[in-house]
């Protein structure tokens, strides 16, 4: 079965290879590094950027449109930007993902991930600057096999209805984090429905930041699970 076939909803996609783990702590959170968070943020936002709608700002094809702050991603992630354009050719000329590139690119989305659940409130532990153990944890898959070139070809268009939903999604995520900020400088509590959503989305950003930095060519599941 090609990749492009699973990327149109062949009944046989059950899994995908990029996941995100972040274990849960709801209770006795940190009110102190709560209320600063942001301004704590700051250092890994100018990095690798912020947790709203990455997708809906940034794509491969044009690196120059990846922006540092809330939204964007970082200077890392411009960086893994041109990594993937770069990478977009040698794929479709050779069928092979350069492995520095790769490389690149994979530091930046395992980065972001620990970045952005700190940011959201998801952890209070302070993430580390580049790879490092941290709870919220990247799980991706080797590759393996070929490179689907029509896949690779067609990325973007593909992934604009992603683009969409995590755009939605983003904004969303947001206003519950703003609430969740409150709840937990009130009551010490991240209210659990709000957490398992936002790690949700989390969860599909990621996947479809790593679609678009080709990290793999199998189509994101529209799912926060």
């Amino acid at each position: 079965m090609s990749t492009l076939a699973a990327e149109l909803g062949h009944p046989s996609v059950r899994t995908h290879p990029v996941d995100v783990h972040v274990p849960p702590v709801l209770e006795n959170r940190n009110r102190l590094t709560t209320g600063f968070r942001i301004f704590l943020a700051i250092p890994h936002l100018l990095l690798v950027g912020g947790p709203v709608a990455f997708a809906a700002s940034w794509t491969w094809s044009s690196p120059e449109g990846a922006r540092t702050g809330w939204g964007g991603g970082g200077v890392l992630g411009a960086a893994a930007a041109v990594a993937a354009l770069i990478g977009w050719f040698a794929i479709l000329f050779t069928g092979r993902y350069p492995d520095g590139l790769r490389s690149l690119a994979t530091l930046y989305l395992r980065w972001r991930v620990r970045a952005v659940a700190y940011t959201a409130l998801l952890r209070d532990e302070y993430p580390p600057f580049g790879d490092g153990p941290y709870p919220a944890e990247l799980v991706l898959a080797p590759r393996e096999g070929p490179r689907d070139k029509l896949a690779v070809g067609l990325r973007i268009i593909l992934a604009i209805p992603h683009l969409v939903c995590v755009w939605a999604l983003g904004i969303a995520w947001c206003l519950t984090t703003i609430v969740a900020w409150f709840a937990i400088l009130f009551t010490g509590r991240y209210p659990e429905g709000l957490y398992h959503f936002a790690v949700g989305v989390l969860r599909w950003n990621t996947r479809v930041e790593a679609y678009l930095l080709l990290l793999h060519d199998e189509y994101p599941p529209f799912t926060l699970e």
